[in-house]
């Protein structure tokens, strides 16, 4: 299978299930072949207007932090867990971004455990609790797990607080940049101690 097929697949399936809506489709950006995979919760409201995972205030948070890490974008593949856009009704009427529910997350697993396969990274990096519960269960939490490097069905997984955290918990900005720049070193074949 090649992405671009599952990407046809994937959108005929989500469009037969939800006629009404027309969902936009936000799909994973990067090589196949990158050597690191990163993997959100969902894309944003400017994801969807874009077509491209992280490209809001959670993406430039991001952006800075693999920059100051002496990693390049470029070289990594990004996606999300769910592809379209959660939304909800504020209290003042306007539409915000909400969670996935445990229905959208169960309905995209199948699709990005093809797209993790057809990817093919050394490593997967999980942003946030959404993704990390996904892949190896629900009792799993990013607050125990993040900058630990785990064995995750033959490759290595590494838990990372998502990065619009930090604009909601300005002290984990700190922990977020201790543990981009340990998995910098790791993947530079260096030690991380």
């Amino acid at each position: 299978m090649t992405m671009e097929k599952l990407r046809g697949d994937m959108t005929a399936f989500v469009n037969s299930l939800y006629e009404e809506e027309r969902k936009v489709l936000v799909f994973g950006e990067g090589s196949v072949g990158a050597p690191v995979m990163m993997i959100g919760e969902a894309p944003g409201e400017q994801e969807s207007l874009q077509g491209r995972p992280f490209v809001g205030k959670a993406g430039k948070n991001l952006d800075a932090f693999l920059e100051q890490a002496g990693m390049d974008r470029r070289e990594l593949y990004v996606t999300n867990t769910v592809k379209f856009r959660p939304t909800k009704r504020s209290a003042a009427g306007r539409t915000v971004n909400r969670p996935p529910t445990q229905e959208e997350i169960r309905l995209f697993l199948p699709w990005l455990l093809k797209e993790i396969e057809l990817v093919g990274p050394r490593c997967v990096i999980t942003l946030g609790n959404v993704p990390l519960k996904a892949l190896i269960g629900h009792g799993s939490v990013i607050g125990d797990l993040h900058g630990q490097l785990l064995d995750w069905n033959g490759r290595k997984l590494f838990p990372m607080y998502h990065p619009a955290s930090v604009i909601y918990n300005p002290s984990l900005k700190e922990v977020y940049r201790r543990d981009i720049e340990r998995f910098a070193a790791w993947s530079r074949g260096m030690s991380a101690e």
